[in-house]
């Protein structure tokens, strides 16, 4: 069978490559991996949130680490922002823009981890959520395409995936950066 045949199999290859040998990037994951670890080795919190298929990414991230990953552990505290009923009461009287940060601010505190996702960088209510996470003291973890966006500048640590002109090669970045951080974390909290 000829690999030629599909196309976007070979151009999720290429994106892939680039990335590992962004070096930049890689250390920004490094970076947002010690974030993490540090905030749930003091007792505290990742919030995760995006929209879309991005929102989905955030939620598998969540569940993978108060659920299981690979190996039976003690779970971790994670949550993402996706409760439909929630979402939908903040939309309703906030508007959409503020879904995310309204539960930032309910939720947060010092020294947690917010995972903000986003492929383009420039979702407003992801945006406002980072905002909001700063004024708590919160750091704040991004995952990106593009140019980084408007959201770039508020990460701790931002890990961009390579510019590509569809968003589902900067979401396949997006799920293998976090299945890494996931066994990352795992690893360092271990006993």
């Amino acid at each position: 069978m000829n690999p030629k045949q599909w196309p976007s199999l070979l151009e999720a290859k290429d994106v892939l490559d680039r990335f590992l040998a962004d070096a930049h990037a890689l250390e920004q994951m490094e970076a947002a991996a010690r974030l993490m670890t540090a905030c749930l080795k003091s007792g505290g919190a990742i919030i995760s949130c995006g929209n879309g298929g991005s929102m989905a990414d955030a939620m598998h991230f969540a569940e993978e680490l108060s659920g299981r990953f690979r190996n039976h552990r003690a779970p971790y505290r994670a949550i993402s922002i996706s409760d439909p009923t929630f979402l939908s009461c903040v939309a309703n009287d906030y508007g959409y823009d503020a879904v995310f940060s309204r539960f930032v601010e309910g939720h947060g505190k010092r020294g947690d981890v917010l995972l903000a996702i986003s492929t383009s960088g420039n979702s407003t209510n992801v945006v406002q959520a980072a905002e909001m996470a700063h004024k708590l003291g919160m750091h704040v973890v991004g995952l990106t395409g593009k140019t980084g966006g408007l959201l770039a500048p508020l990460c701790h640590a931002e890990v961009r995936a390579p510019l590509s002109p569809f968003a589902d090669r900067v979401q396949e970045i997006h799920i293998k950066v976090i299945h890494a951080w996931i066994e990352y974390l795992e690893d360092k909290l271990r006993g």
